[in-house]
């Protein structure tokens, strides 16, 4: 079995062993758990039952992390995207412009949409024809939203309503010094060069929240999962094809699409799977998984499936082949059964290991050079507005945008692919989306 998986994945190649791999996995899993919670609440609220739905969850996370691992040999392990899930249930369902069946449609449309794109070669065309600069801030980028989303759920960084701003929460909150706690322990293991420090630096957070009650032990360690069977192939896609709908499902379509992008992107740089261009051989694998996945999701009740970002902690921990996302799977499926005891993570616990993910992705700034502002100015755009808009799609679309210009400004309008020129009408009106 060791020969068979070594031949199959590249172990030595990639400098891992079955050990390191499993335990990325896990650490993989536990910084996404938060999903399987997250997701029945949020569709709870466009009237979904919340049993079923995180079946559905367990299921579609398991399976296609399974498949992304064995088709691709990457790390990259899948579950329904956050962001695309609150736009289903409050802007389109709650907010009354479809029911959630008509929804799921227009997710399956999405996901279609995906699908040709990448059958057809283009996404892994415009991902090849961003400019190398771009791509290295796009590692970054997802470094800083990894970190702001850390802060966010750590609750260390707070909104401050009477200023219109962020501000740092009151350390004489218990939960803010155990998050803290956690950052500390991960830090110090790190400098250490201790293997798995982000995912011994969890489990030690969760154990000292226990008696600290930021964490809770389970009244069962096993639970049977209820009957998916109400929301399994509920997709209205008919109903989804209005013209008047065409908007809400681009942006589904595009949100996904860059987000999976750049998480495609910085994950693979962390991971050092990224050729001298900034490109990821063979990118195409993930983004038919992705794309799959999505409308798989979809018929089984869910919103967007997509490729995610905390798969950079499992790379952290030394996951590099597809091993990794295997075995996030194998702990999905386990979660069916277990969810008691997954459940008893708090954020205080994960949140700090998403921090000091997010902060280590900064290195792919490095490779920009910063004496020439034509190339310094397209990458800070590209990590300010992720930053500040908490959205990796957000911070795509104003790098290419900001590149076209500056191009232009600058008399050097040969050196731009006329494939981004193209790219940019669904960029403008994407931004015209958010604003309307």
């Amino acid at each position: 079995m060791n020969t068979w998986l070594e031949r199959r994945f590249n172990l030595k190649h990639h400098g891992t062993s079955l050990r390191t791999e499993f335990l990325a996995g896990l650490t993989t899993f536990v910084t996404m758990a938060y999903i399987i919670i997250v997701q029945p609440n949020l569709m709870g609220d466009a009237g979904m039952p919340a049993g079923p739905v995180m079946v559905s969850t367990l299921l579609i996370s398991a399976l296609f992390s399974i498949i992304m691992g064995f088709y691709t040999n990457r790390p990259f392990a899948l579950a329904p995207a956050m962001g695309g899930n609150a736009f289903f249930a409050y802007t389109i369902v709650a907010g009354g412009l479809a029911t959630w069946q008509t929804a799921l449609g227009m997710v399956f449309i999405s996901g279609t949409i995906f699908f040709l794109l990448t059958l057809f070669g283009v996404r892994e065309a415009i991902a090849n024809m961003l400019p190398k600069n771009i791509k290295l801030a796009i590692g970054a980028a997802v470094g800083i939203f990894i970190a702001g989303l850390g802060l966010k759920n750590a609750g260390i960084v707070v909104v401050n309503e009477a200023g219109n701003s962020l501000t740092l929460a009151s350390f004489h909150n218990p939960s803010v010094l155990l998050a803290v706690f956690g950052l500390v322990v991960i830090f110090g293991l790190m400098a250490r060069g201790v293997k798995g420090a982000v995912l011994y630096g969890i489990v030690l957070t969760t154990l000292i929240g226990i008696p600290l009650g930021l964490a809770k032990l389970p009244e069962a360690l096993f639970q049977l999962p209820p009957n998916p069977a109400p929301i399994l192939f509920q997709v209205d896609w008919l109903s989804a094809l209005k013209l008047s709908f065409i908007p809400l499902v681009f942006t589904f379509f595009t949100g996904d699409f860059f987000s999976t992008m750049g998480t495609v992107l910085g994950v693979g740089g962390k991971a050092g799977l990224l050729d001298e261009n900034g490109d990821l051989p063979d990118i195409k694998k993930p983004f038919m998984v992705d794309s799959v996945a999505t409308m798989v999701g979809s018929m089984a009740g869910l919103t967007t499936v997509t490729t995610y970002i905390e798969s950079a902690s499992g790379v952290e921990a030394g996951g590099r082949t597809g091993l990794t996302a295997i075995s996030t799977g194998f702990f999905f499926l386990i979660g069916l059964l277990l969810t008691p005891i997954f459940l008893i993570i708090p954020n205080e616990a994960t949140a700090p290991a998403l921090i000091v993910i997010g902060l280590t992705m900064l290195s792919s700034l490095k490779g920009i050079d910063f004496e020439r502002t034509d190339e310094s100015m397209v990458a800070f755009l590209t990590v300010l507005v992720t930053g500040f808009t908490f959205s990796i799609a957000n911070g795509i679309v104003f790098g290419v945008l900001a590149y076209v210009i500056i191009k232009i400004v600058m008399g050097k309008i040969r050196e731009i692919p006329v494939g981004l020129f193209i790219l940019c009408i669904p960029l403008i009106y994407y931004l015209w989306l958010i604003g309307a």
